[in-house]
């Protein structure tokens, strides 16, 4: 399994507030991005696995409606989570 509690623990200590902060908009863009990176991986390797792209393309648009929030609620924290994920917007 990719996505263990402790890594999910991880990400969410250092994107969120704390570890248990499950909730926070930044912890849930960072384990989607996780998330995101693995599938593309994954799809690289194994190119006709269409539920695993559509699953791909669901967390894709969950993400950037959790930006677009975090983008009209507080554009400091939007730009900050952007430049720690290295996303391109």
């Amino acid at each position: 399994m990719y996505l263990t509690i402790e890594k999910k623990a991880e990400i969410f200590a250092k994107h969120g507030k704390s570890a248990q902060d499950t909730g926070s908009a930044e912890g849930q863009v960072a384990l989607f991005t996780f998330r995101i990176n693995h599938l593309s991986q994954h799809l690289k390797t194994n190119r006709h696995d269409f539920a695993t792209e559509r699953s791909l393309v669901k967390l894709v648009g969950k993400r950037k409606s959790l930006l677009d929030y975090l983008k009209n609620k507080d554009i400091t924290r939007y730009r900050a989570i952007i430049a720690e994920l290295g996303l391109r917007k």
